[in-house]
């Protein structure tokens, strides 16, 4: 159901992908963007959130610094989500 909050909370989260999307795709790994709710234990929440899509996810240890995705930008939850390979159909 979508309330005044929730809607509010897409907008923002679509801002944000807007406005950090040339620099997320760019990175390593990364595969695709969306919105979405945030995923925990596999389960879905309530929570709108920015969706990054990549490959693999890899440890951090497996990570430079400047290849590590933020849990937030700009106030927006971020949920890395591997979705493997990407091909267009």
């Amino acid at each position: 159901m979508n309330t005044p909050d929730s809607e509010d909370a897409f907008t923002r989260a679509k801002a944000i992908k807007d406005e950090y999307q040339e620099h997320l795709l760019s990175m390593p790994n990364v595969v695709g963007l969306g919105i979405g709710l945030r995923q925990v234990g596999g389960q879905h929440t309530d929570q709108v959130c920015l969706v990054v899509m990549v490959n693999r996810k890899l440890s951090q240890a497996q990570l430079a610094p400047e290849e590590m995705i933020p849990a937030e930008l700009g106030g927006v939850p971020v949920d890395v989500q591997e979705v493997g390979n990407l091909h267009a159909g």
